[in-house]
């Protein structure tokens, strides 16, 4: 069993930058994929980045070179760093682990946080 907490969510103007953070608990942390997924309102939740225990990283295609996601194992943290911030970048961010067959699909995380309101004005 895995809890995971996310934190690090607010108002930006764009342009901007935020981390998020997402403190996991539970002995097995390092053994999970890490996934960052947004929502915004009457959207369905969209794949954002996902970082392998092994260490390969995927991101969305439209956030690449905007968004970096890394972990610490010894911290049992995961964290998104988002630079460059634009308003369609509004949503409530979660963090998921689990061992997806396609990391990129919501359906493959047992595990999720509550989610982070993350708000870009322009």
């Amino acid at each position: 069993q895995v809890q995971l907490v996310e934190s690090g969510g607010g108002l930006v103007q764009a342009g901007g930058s935020l981390r998020l953070s997402c403190a996991a608990s539970g002995r097995t942390f390092s053994s999970y994929a890490m996934g960052w997924f947004r929502q915004a309102p009457g959207k369905e939740r969209e794949f954002v980045a996902v970082r392998w225990s092994g260490g390969n990283t995927y991101y969305a295609d439209s956030l690449k070179g905007r968004f970096t996601i890394s972990r610490d194992n010894a911290k049992n943290t995961v964290y998104l760093q988002m630079n460059s911030l634009k308003p369609e970048d509004t949503a409530v961010y979660y963090c998921a682990a689990g061992n997806p067959f396609n990391s990129r699909l919501p359906a493959g995380y047992p595990y999720w946080g509550q989610g982070t309101q993350v708000t870009v004005s322009s």
